[in-house]
């Protein structure tokens, strides 16, 4: 075997992109994004009479003196199943970061545990014996944690779009399906923007994080990642956007509408029958009070258009992952982030991808689990639930890993607050 300690972006990019499963996180590009975070990208790679087999990216980040800790996201690519091959390259690999002052080295590689139902029951058990086999050649396994312990989600959805929009639409919850059939009646702009628009982006990422209780990152990582795989053709940026005085109007038409409808239904006629006359009169009214109420909440807002939903997505070989996105407080009856993500849907069946990956849910869809909206909205698509094998490090300094594993987790835990 042949190790290669700084392999070229072209040979790097072509073995990642021709890979059966590439991630967009393991290829070169990434190195470039990550870079905004103070990590340094290690471009390495195995071959075998000449021809490349295996290629990491390891993102090096400086603790303290001369530490840093090496994280390879999701993981090496090459055939796990190969034994010898993993064996080898994961041999190189640690030797490279502990010759580098590395504590330890983290992969979380992208290969499911197990197959899942949608609701999370356990179908057909995957690749337990890799999790195994990773331990044996010295990983330690940071269990199979429910929810974002970890560097990445170790659940999401991943739905399959290769059979067409109509297929899609089919197989949403009746919820979803309702929303789309009924169509864009709020007159919602449905777009994707340029770096221009990463400021109306990033103010739907505030609310979000201000209501979710979630870590922000600076808008400048935003616009480095937008921009950095946007020059690959890897990353987009879609908007929703509402216009307020038309919105007024909208509403203020439906009410009119509603009134003239009471009207006609309370006319006396003895050949109506009163107890239809009576349901259909609460059902009136109880419209009426509805779009009322929504009419009043207008009146607070005083921009003319409004960014209600963004999101900025990555895609690399044949997936679509929706990233970073946010959605403003208000509004949110207009359904803007239902209307974003089937436009990527549709978008992306038509660029001629095979999958999108809403990347991140939780393995605890309980109804006081607070992301539990999130999960139901991102389930409510009707992709396949999925589970990873999770996050292992090799351990190269035991005590100093030990004293980083004790003390960062309070850090990040004091950022949160």
């Amino acid at each position: 075997m042949e190790f290669i300690e700084n392999l070229k972006e072209k040979e790097f990019e072509e073995f990642v992109n021709k890979s059966k499963k590439g991630h967009f996180m393991q290829s070169y590009y990434w190195g470039n994004v990550s870079s905004f975070k103070h990590f340094k990208p290690h471009y390495l790679g195995m071959k075998q009479d000449g021809k490349l087999i295996a290629t990491a990216l390891l993102l090096e980040k400086h603790l303290i003196s001369k530490y840093s800790f090496f994280y390879c996201p999701r993981g090496f690519v090459c055939d796990y199943q190969n034994k010898e091959i993993l064996k080898e390259f994961s041999t190189f690999l640690k030797k490279y970061c502990k010759k580098k002052h590395g504590l330890f080295l983290r992969i979380d590689p992208d290969i499911p545990l197990q197959k899942l139902d949608s609701d999370g029951n356990i179908l057909e058990p995957l690749n337990y014996e890799l999790v195994d086999t990773l331990k044996k050649m010295g990983f330690k396994h940071s269990g199979f944690n429910k929810n974002f312990e970890n560097d990445q989600p170790r659940y999401t959805f991943r739905l399959d779009i290769s059979k067409g929009i109509e297929d899609i639409r089919k197989n949403m919850h009746p919820t979803t399906r309702k929303i789309i059939n009924r169509g864009n009646i709020y007159h919602l702009d449905i777009y994707k923007g340029t770096k221009e628009d990463i400021k109306d982006f990033y103010d739907t990422m505030i609310e979000t994080a201000e209501r979710e209780n979630l870590v922000l990152s600076p808008i400048g990582y935003y616009e480095n990642f937008y921009e950095k795989l946007h020059e690959q053709n890897m990353s987009d940026i879609y908007l929703v956007k509402v216009n307020i005085e038309e919105l007024k109007k909208n509403y203020e038409e439906k009410i009119k509408v509603i009134h003239e409808e009471i009207k006609l239904a309370s006319v006396k006629d003895e050949k109506k029958n009163q107890e239809k006359v009576a349901i259909k009169l609460k059902e009136l009214n109880q419209q009426l009070e509805k779009n009322e109420s929504e009419l009043k909440e207008l009146e607070n807002i005083t921009e003319k258009e409004m960014v209600l939903s963004a999101i900025i997505t990555a895609k690399y070989q044949s997936k679509v992952w929706t990233i970073h996105g946010g959605n403003r407080t208000c509004l949110r009856y207009l359904n803007a982030n239902y209307w974003l993500y089937y436009q990527i849907i549709e978008d992306a069946v038509k660029e001629g991808y095979q999958t999108v990956d809403f990347f991140g849910t939780t393995g605890e869809p309980e109804k006081d689990n607070t992301v539990y909206g999130i999960h139901l909205f991102k389930k409510r698509f009707g992709g396949e639930y999925m589970e990873f094998i999770g996050q292992f490090d090799y351990v190269i300094h035991p005590i100093l890993y030990f004293g980083y594993r004790k003390v960062f987790p309070k850090i990040r835990k004091f950022l949160k607050k």
